[in-house]
């Protein structure tokens, strides 16, 4: 829980009445435990597992140094791990559909889920959307076009938004719409940010073919800063995410009041993080460019005022 600190934008921030806060951060919750488990950045995986009923994960061979990319076996544990994570989520809609009768969710960031789902009356898709991106990363390390990432994105990132509508009790076909593009341009931003650590877990999440268009190998990524193919490509991508910003944008001028500025807030945090790529002239390599905290406010500000 932790992590949310060091999100792009606020996940959870104080202006916002407690009950949102945390609605926002158990949502939070959810979504970091699913990711760190298709990651294998569990802090505990062994009692994760002990609790969804998985099979202990594999210890390392002797003498071994462990690799940032997953033998066979520790893809066949993340997969079960997030396959105990999808019955918990069940358990978690069983028991507010059938309070006092249903077993309990057994992972202690699942069962604050229960009163959750019965108050804004939430449906599973989201979060079962959520758990199956994480099955994808385990199976799929390159995107061939830019549809087939934005793709991805449907399940790994808009889900977010739909359920902070949702929670607000606002979602509606329009702002989902305007939801979604801001989401997948945050997910965008986020991989434009991690290309050298993903890379050192085996995934590339720039489209393939995009990577041909500016000439860029798998080996340039692995330099240990960006040539100019390189920078090139990644103001490319960039220009593309902050198209999605502007798309979805207006949909903070749909809403009124705290939630206005929250919405203002996570797409702020999509145009500074893409300030801060921009600061580092597209050298994504060199360093993780992060948002500037002053940029982001000032820019949440003006999108609160303008409504966009």
């Amino acid at each position: 829980m932790a992590k949310a600190d060091a999100e792009n934008f606020p996940v959870a921030p104080f202006f916002l009445p407690a009950a949102w806060r945390d609605d926002l951060m158990t949502v939070y919750g959810f979504a970091r435990l699913v990711d760190d488990a298709g990651d294998g950045d569990l802090a505990d995986p062994a009692g994760a597992a002990a609790l969804l009923g998985v099979a202990a994960p594999p210890a390392p061979p002797a003498g071994v140094t462990p690799s940032a990319q997953p033998t066979p076996a520790e893809t066949e544990f993340r997969l079960a791990l997030l396959d105990g994570l999808e019955r918990d989520l069940d358990r978690v809609f069983e028991a507010a559909l059938h309070p006092g009768a249903a077993e309990a969710p057994r992972h202690p960031l699942m069962r604050p889920l229960v009163p959750l789902v019965d108050r804004r009356g939430l449906t599973p898709e989201p979060f079962r959307r959520l758990i199956e991106a994480n099955r994808v990363d385990q199976t799929t390390a390159r995107y061939a076009t830019y549809q087939d990432l934005a793709g991805y994105c449907t399940l790994s990132a808009d889900p977010v938004g739909r359920l902070v509508l949702a929670i607000a009790g606002v979602a509606t076909p329009e702002r989902i719409a305007l939801s979604d593009a801001i989401c997948t341009a945050l997910q965008i931003v986020e991989h434009l940010q991690d290309v050298a650590e993903d890379l050192a877990r085996g995934r590339i999440y720039l489209p393939a073919e995009d990577l041909d268009r500016f000439g860029v190998t798998e080996a340039d990524l692995a330099r240990p800063s960006a040539s100019g193919a390189v920078r090139e490509l990644i103001a490319f991508e960039a220009d593309r995410a902050r198209t999605l910003l502007d798309r979805g944008a207006p949909l903070v001028g749909t809403v009124r009041g705290r939630l206005r500025l929250l919405l203002a807030g996570f797409t702020a945090g999509g145009y500074a993080a893409l300030a801060a790529v921009e600061a580092a002239g597209y050298d994504v390599l060199a360093q993780q460019a992060k948002p500037d905290k002053r940029r982001l406010a000032a820019k949440a500000a003006a999108i609160f005022a303008k409504g966009r």
